[in-house]
């Protein structure tokens, strides 16, 4: 009977230790395992060879590695490095429960950083306004803690419902986060009545008297503008609610400027410099949100972000020129370092001026194609802080009467 000496040299071939065996429906890699009767052979698969032949170039072998109980050869008999499976466990004291213990790392450093925050902020709200007017000689203002808390709620309510109103809109569409609108309207209302009763209870008036001063009306249309917001937000038309919180900031701007120079400028100049400062921090908090719940997509949450950040650019410059103005209006030169709206206006100036370079650090790095979340927190951030920056420079005195005494 004729033999194809082909056949019997490939069949051959195939039966050496370390070679490929090409009879099979898959190519595999066989390996000499120790034989379990002397004079006996055995063989085993130790790993899958995928060969990738390319006209011109020489053939690529890919292996895996069903286990790791031994080595993988080429087809010349040298070891094969290969990947660990992902479903592989690490090995005792390798970097395992390393890597699980750093999201919980993590998260506790979030936590600590949290609650420092919070409590630094408080001191800050509660003593600010007394720490500023220390070495000044400006008489000190009853309940100033109290009231730069309480008118910190209310520069935030704004914030937070004017920015949701925004960055609802740079979302466009996709999923949202969970609407702040409701409560944030009714902190502003509580806290703009919780002012009514400290002025009541610092003049020694009854509530209804309170009612008829002039701090004491602006602050009932504060605190009726935010409950006609709630309404609209719980009726379903969250757009309405503009109406009502136009009307809370014309208040405000009036209420923080009770002189007799030209009032009627520093009041437009506050509902202008208010109204950015609200879009400015409370959609970047709206925008940061969305961007979490896009995570899956990170092309759309930057995309969200970077318009924004478009928009933030006219905000800061509309922020820097109202600023100004007002500063050169209100406060005189002469007592810059020597009154607590001074200091407290240093302060400020100080902690926008990080903001709007942290802004431009997250523009430049979305205009490079590179991701600017972590500047854009550390942004919101330093907002929070001018928030409430701004409420305890709206209790600290006049400087006009320390300049003119």
């Amino acid at each position: 009977m004729p033999t194809d000496d082909n056949a019997a040299g490939r069949g051959a071939r195939a039966r050496e230790p370390g070679k490929i065996q090409t009879t099979g429906p898959r190519p595999c890699l066989q390996s000499p395992a120790r034989p379990a009767t002397p004079g006996a052979a055995s063989r085993r698969v130790v790993g899958v060879i995928q060969v990738h032949p390319v006209r011109g170039r020489s053939s690529t072998l890919r292996c895996t590695a069903p286990d790791a109980a031994g080595p993988v050869l080429r087809t010349d008999g040298a070891p094969l490095k290969t990947r660990p499976s992902a479903t592989a466990r690490p090995e005792p004291g390798g970097a395992g429960p390393r890597a699980a213990s750093a999201p919980r790392a993590t998260r506790a450093t979030v936590v600590v950083a949290g609650v420092g925050g919070g409590v630094l902020a408080l001191f800050v709200v509660l003593y600010g306004a007394g720490l500023a007017s220390r070495g000044t000689g400006e008489l000190r203002i009853p309940a100033a803690g109290t009231t730069s808390l309480l008118r910190a709620v209310v520069f935030t309510a704004l914030a937070l419902h004017l920015g949701e109103l925004a960055g609802a809109a740079l979302a466009r569409t996709g999923p949202l986060p969970r609407s702040l609108a409701l409560p944030a309207a009714l902190a502003g209302a509580a806290a703009s009545a919780g002012q009514i009763v400290v002025l009541a209870v610092v003049s020694d008036l009854d509530i209804p008297a309170t009612y008829g001063t002039r701090e004491g009306g602006l602050l009932l249309v504060m605190a009726n503008g935010f409950l006609l917001a709630a309404g609209c937000v719980g009726l379903g038309r969250p757009r309405w609610a503009l109406l009502p919180l136009a009307g809370v900031i014309f208040a405000e701007a009036l209420r923080a400027h009770p002189e007799p120079y030209t009032p009627e400028w520093g009041t437009a100049l506050t509902v202008v410099h208010l109204t950015a400062a609200s879009l400015w921090a409370g959609g970047l908090c709206h925008v940061l949100r969305t961007m979490w719940l896009r995570r899956a997509a990170p092309a759309d949450a930057r995309a969200v972000l970077a318009r924004y950040a478009r928009g933030a650019v006219w905000l800061l410059v509309v922020l820097a020129a109202t600023g100004t103005l007002s500063t050169l209006r209100r406060l005189p030169a002469d007592v810059i370092v020597t009154s607590a709206y001074g200091r407290v206006l240093i302060a400020k100036l100080v902690l926008v001026a990080a903001a709007s370079a942290l802004a431009l650090a997250a523009r430049r790095r979305l205009l490079r194609g590179r991701d600017a979340h972590q500047a854009a927190r550390v942004e919101l951030a330093v907002l929070a802080a001018v928030v409430l920056i701004s409420a305890v420079l709206t209790v600290v005195p006049d400087p006009h009467w320390l300049s003119t005494r």
